[in-house]
């Protein structure tokens, strides 16, 4: 019994560890205030800061005083949820490429000192969408695959309208111009233009929904393999915010932002 139980206390404090080994380790803290689904504080300063971003999740959004801001369903739900997780408890913060926002906020994954993965945990629960950047995208793979699991269950956001994914149809995805969007759909062709890449769902590119990558984008997907011609005829799955630019549009910045779901 006392070699299980010293067995179980080391697989605790080694799941940590093991669960971000594509991260860079750092400081140790206690959650002091959650301000919303995907942001919390914390009780010291960080090198100059003690407001976290959970990178690679977003969460349903609250107003937070934005006048006119309209508050995304189930954005109280998500602030509760992740109270639960987090607040007044230690959490242990690692790192991917990127370690601090435009807005002066660290962003990092939180671990809490029984091993659960705060970012894991709230796609678990189908409290958090995966919202991946090009400096940070690691184990997107795996969030992938618990937002897909929350996804089929139709747990938390999943069985809410205002969250479903979106059919690659422009007439559909009109009335969702300048929202976050996760879209699936066909490529029926895709071109390369002087550098830039678009992926075209439909026969008119005039109207039809498109996804456009700039040449700096272009460039870190052809370092990935990912050219064209990767995409033409697959059925991917893109999130972004959707614009308005010859038909309803999003830039994909890195390869993660596509899933590429059947050939």
């Amino acid at each position: 019994m006392k070699v299980a139980a010293f067995l179980f206390i080391l697989f605790l404090w080694a799941a940590p560890v093991a669960a971000q080994d594509a991260l860079t380790p750092g400081e140790d803290a206690v959650v002091t205030a959650v301000v919303d689904g995907d942001t919390v504080f914390l009780d010291r300063d960080i090198v100059g800061a003690s407001q976290v971003r959970l990178t690679g999740i977003q969460a349903p959004k609250l107003p937070l005083g934005r006048i006119g801001f309209k508050e995304w369903p189930l954005a109280k739900e998500a602030k509760a949820a992740l109270e639960s997780l987090l607040l007044n408890r230690p959490v242990q913060l690692f790192y991917g490429s990127a370690r601090m926002d435009r807005h002066g906020r660290l962003l990092a994954h939180l671990v809490g000192s029984d091993g659960t993965w705060a970012q894991g945990e709230m796609l678990r629960r189908g409290m958090a969408r995966v919202y991946t950047f090009p400096d940070n995208r690691e184990r997107a793979a795996e969030m992938y695959k618990l937002e897909a699991d929350a996804r089929r269950a139709k747990r938390g956001i999943w069985a809410d309208p205002f969250y479903a994914v979106r059919a690659a149809d422009p007439q559909v995805l009109a009335r969702d111009i300048d929202t976050f969007q996760v879209i699936e759909g066909r490529v029926t062709d895709a071109a390369d233009v002087r550098g830039v890449i678009y992926l075209n769902f439909g026969a008119n590119w005039r109207t039809d929904f498109t996804i456009r990558l700039d040449r700096k984008a272009a460039r870190l997907f052809k370092r990935a393999g990912l050219g064209p011609d990767s995409y033409k005829g697959r059925q991917v799955r893109v999130r972004g915010w959707l614009k308005d630019w010859n038909g309803p549009m999003i830039e994909a910045t890195h390869p993660e932002q596509i899933e590429v779901l059947a050939k």
